[in-house]
């Protein structure tokens, strides 16, 4: 019997705003504005998502407001900057309600979370969803975060992943507290948890301890999916060995292909097949019916933008304030322990590949792809099938409309191709992702 054909994965970067990847967006006439903060908004974009099959969202966190452009939170506030207003956990549960399929992440740190938090707030999810709930695990990239949990600043980043290793550990430990069916619920007999399956997960390490067990049964997933960005050496590792669903961000098909084989490459060392792990570059893109119509309204949505913002947007990404910030050895010293490293790399890849400074490609906007149905797949497929993922991530620039157009116009056009789901095939989001 021949083996079924690969199919892509896709999840959305959601953000509880009206400005995620594309600091123009907000500004424009078919972006609503009214509802940020009300639940029909976020049930909208839940059934928009599973009615084109896709594996599931999550909603990046950063907790406060960027600060260093200049200084000062002024340009951000001013401009429409990247914030997250609402927390993502108290977003998922109206999300849920109004799906079957889809699953529902939210960003949590684990520099600044205990697991014990952590873990009952997610075993909560996965219950309340039926075995949807997926974590984007972070470190944290910013010292304005920090500084908002007591911290002068962030440890370094390789000491904010070993904590993270024990957060995760820990979280792990607590929800296998529970044993399967140790709710018995027996009105007759008068027993209502079996205390044979419970047990105290008793963990400690050299940043985090608890003792356990959770106060929340056993959730249908066991464990909510693990989802990490980390570009880094060492944010690698960590991928290699928690990671379910990866965010990839770099620059040209060749670097996804490198990144690819890099974590999948790892993953032998901690026992974990590499299918087990779904990469997914990420992507933002503009459709229209032809190419020239996606053109044009791509330039409308770039026309929009304020210069000022992305310059604040970079610095805020990058970890410096890049309008400081003359070459990379200045970056590097400015930045310090902070800044995304995928970001940092993407700006790297951009400087080798044109032959331009360092300042010059911090200020490239970060590249949409523009197209027909037919082109926008073509790219995806070009990417797939060269082995740079095994899905996507994408980014919104209008909200929800962009996401309302790849639904409707380009996720056909990969359904003919053979190259993306019909339907969905798993009852938990880990079962969708890997089938």
């Amino acid at each position: 019997m021949a083996k079924p054909k690969k199919k892509m994965k896709l999840m959305a970067y959601l953000k509880t705003g009206p400005t995620a990847m594309h600091s123009g967006a907000w500004r424009h006439p078919a972006t609503q504005l009214s509802d940020i903060f009300a639940p029909e908004r976020y049930e909208h974009i839940a059934r928009v998502l599973e009615a084109a099959c896709f594996d599931g969202c999550f909603y990046a966190d950063t907790l406060g407001l960027p600060d260093i452009y200049k200084g000062s939170y002024d340009t951000y506030l001013h401009y429409g900057g990247q914030i997250s207003y609402l927390d993502p956990v108290t977003i998922l549960p109206i999300m849920a309600r109004v799906t079957k399929h889809l699953g529902l992440g939210a960003t949590l740190s684990t520099t600044f979370h205990h697991p014990y938090h952590l873990a009952r707030l997610l075993a909560s999810l996965d219950l309340l969803s039926s075995g949807r709930a997926c974590w984007n695990v972070v470190t944290s990239t910013t010292d304005f975060e920090a500084r908002n949990f007591g911290m002068k600043d962030l440890p370094a980043k390789d000491l904010r992943y070993d904590r993270g290793d024990e957060v995760v550990e820990a979280c792990c430990a607590l929800w296998d507290c529970w044993e399967e069916g140790a709710m018995i619920m027996d009105k007759e007999e008068g027993l209502f948890i079996d205390p044979g399956k419970v047990r105290y997960a008793n963990y400690q390490g050299d940043y985090v301890s608890t003792r356990g067990p959770l106060s929340i049964p056993r959730s249908p997933q066991g464990r909510p999916v693990l989802m990490q960005a980390g570009s880094s050496p060492r944010g690698r590792e960590f991928a290699a060995r928690w990671g379910e669903a990866i965010f990839a961000s770099a620059a040209g098909t060749a670097n996804f292909v490198a990144l690819y084989n890099d974590i999948k490459g790892r993953m032998d060392k901690y026992d974990r097949p590499p299918e087990h792990c779904a990469i997914l570059p990420s992507m933002n893109v503009v459709v229209g019916e032809t190419d020239s119509i996606a053109e044009e309204k791509a330039e409308y949505l770039n026309s929009l933008v304020s210069p000022e913002l992305s310059l604040a947007t970079t610095s805020a990404m990058l970890g410096a304030d890049i309008s400081k910030t003359r070459d990379e050895k200045e970056f590097v010293a400015a930045a310090g322990h902070q800044g995304h490293g995928g970001s940092a790399d993407r700006v790297f890849q951009i400087m080798a590949a044109e032959k331009i400074s360092f300042a010059e490609a911090a200020r490239r906007p970060r590249n949409m792809v523009v197209g027909s149905p037919t082109t926008i797949a073509d790219y995806m497929q070009e990417i797939f099938e060269a082995g740079g993922g095994d899905g996507f991530v994408l980014m919104p620039n209008l909200f929800p409309v962009m996401f309302e157009e790849f639904g409707r116009m380009v996720v056909p056009e990969l359904q003919r191709r053979g190259l993306f789901r019909t339907e969905y095939a798993g009852r938990t989001m880990r079962e969708n992702l890997r089938s």
